[in-house]
């Protein structure tokens, strides 16, 4: 993990995973070597297999998605990559202070998603 840009370089490993949240619905998330979460699935799913469809749909197309920076409630910036329809399929894990720290965390996902082990 980089303590500049606070996310992992290329060539580092990720790792995603789906896992169920506290309303009892299924998401996914793409994590760190570190075990920090850098990307999380946009939406909620009813089952298991869903959520686990939609991780590798979005591990196959991520560096397809038209990935969006924008600066949140708090005055941070965020990513988040849409789908052709507009649907956002991922967000970021966290907030950054820079938009450029936030560009260059969107390009670490867009660039070395697709390679990440899971789910």
């Amino acid at each position: 993990m980089c303590s500049y840009c606070n996310f992992e370089h290329k060539g580092t490993s990720m790792r995603y995973d789906v896992y169920e949240d506290a309303g009892g619905n299924y998401r996914w998330r793409l994590k760190s070597s570190n075990g920090q979460i850098v990307a999380s699935s946009g939406q909620s799913f009813s089952s298991h297999s869903n959520a686990t469809a939609a991780c590798r749909n979005f591990k196959t197309k991520c560096s397809q998605w038209a990935f969006e920076i924008y600066a949140d409630a708090g005055g941070h910036y965020r990513w988040r990559a849409k789908s052709r329809n507009g649907e956002i399929v991922a967000s970021s894990g966290e907030s950054f202070a820079s938009r450029a720290n936030a560009e260059r965390a969107a390009e670490n996902v867009k660039d070395n998603g697709g390679a990440a082990a899971g789910p």
